[in-house]
């Protein structure tokens, strides 16, 4: 008897479970063939911010595309009653007044006037250093609708628009007496500022453009530094050398004294070898030169087969902790173990 009991009690347990599973799926509430829109809130948002429409008839919603771009919102169906919808706004949908087209699972549609902020945001961009009719393309996200860019240092300088997609800007830079800028970049939605800063390649102290600038002169230690033509971030040539497995090589240049006259920055692109590699980086007048190694304000990890841009502080790096000019600057690594590794370098300067 007793386990007769025992089954009628589990055999009730899992009736009442099934019932509420039922329950759980049948409290869908239903689609109307009279949907109605009384309001939405708030009525302009960016993407991933919640939104509630609100009306009547609105159950059993399957779908929610916002019109430009036809760019669909993902919505749990959970939060969709026959009063109220709750949804995020896609973090892909494009900027500007539009409607929202929601459709329920009898096919009947029905839209909300909505607002999306999409202002620009640039990720990536091909290069940071600029001469007057540079190209550079600009990567991010809504884009496709840019009307203005300018330097934001210098709002009355027009950068022009060469071509635009929803995720690429191409821009041609202008002629500017400034040293660096960021870029102010509008569209349907607003304005923004990059986080990005690019830097003029003929307003700045360049060590190496194309070829040495400014008197200096191959400083590597080891194998001599080569100019490398073929292989280049911008123009036509780089500074390249190779480094002898197990030896101290350092790749540099000097000789022509340089004071500090205001400079804020030493930039340069490096591309590394075959595997990541730690680099040091000093002058004759940095602390420790002739051993560096110590120094960690001093090094860089350079990232393997790509073209890597460095803009160290000259307030960290030491440039001229021990006097008021240097006559040579060197990248310096210990090793390489394992075999040879070629390195180059590109655009290097001071930049005020």
């Amino acid at each position: 008897m007793k386990k007769n009991h025992i089954f009628l009690s589990a055999f009730l347990i899992t009736v009442l479970l099934f019932t509420a599973c039922r329950k759980e799926v049948n409290s869908v509430i239903p689609a109307s063939n009279t949907p109605s829109v009384e309001g939405i809130s708030p009525s302009i948002a960016a993407g991933n911010n919640v939104v509630t429409l609100s009306g009547k008839g609105l159950g059993d919603v399957v779908k929610i595309v916002f019109e430009k771009d036809s760019v669909p919102a993902i919505f749990n169906p959970v939060f969709n009653t026959g009063e109220n919808l709750i949804f995020k706004v896609p973090d892909t949908a494009s900027g500007g007044p539009q409607k929202i087209i929601f459709t329920n699972r009898l096919g009947k549609t029905f839209t909300a006037d909505f607002n999306v902020i999409a202002l620009p945001l640039i990720q990536e961009v091909s290069n940071y250093n600029f001469k007057t009719g540079t190209t550079l393309t600009l990567t991010g996200i809504n884009l496709q609708d840019v009307t203005k860019v300018v330097l934001t240092a210098d709002v009355a300088t027009n950068v022009t628009i060469v071509s635009k997609s929803k995720k690429e800007l191409v821009v041609t830079m202008p002629n500017t007496v400034l040293t660096r800028s960021k870029l102010d970049i509008t569209n349907s939605t607003g304005t923004i500022t990059t986080s990005q800063e690019f830097v003029s390649l003929t307003n700045n102290f360049n060590f190496f453009t194309d070829g040495f600038e400014n008197g200096e002169q191959d400083a590597s230690w080891g194998d001599p530094g080569l100019l490398s033509t073929g292989v280049s971030k911008s123009g036509t040539a780089s500074f390249g050398k190779n480094f002898q497995a197990g030896n101290w090589h350092q790749m540099g240049f000097g000789w022509n004294n340089i004071s500090n006259t205001g400079y804020s920055f030493l930039t340069f692109y490096m591309k590394g070898g075959t595997k990541d590699i730690e680099f040091w980086v000093f002058t004759n007048q940095t602390p420790g030169a002739s051993g560096p190694f110590a120094n960690d304000n001093q090094k860089i990890r350079v990232p393997a087969n790509v073209w890597s841009y460095f803009r160290l502080p000259i307030s960290s790096v030491n440039l001229w902790a021990n006097g008021t000019e240097f006559n040579q600057i060197g990248w310096r690594l210990q090793g390489p173990n394992g075999g040879d590794e070629k390195i180059y370098l590109d655009d290097v300067m001071l930049v005020k």
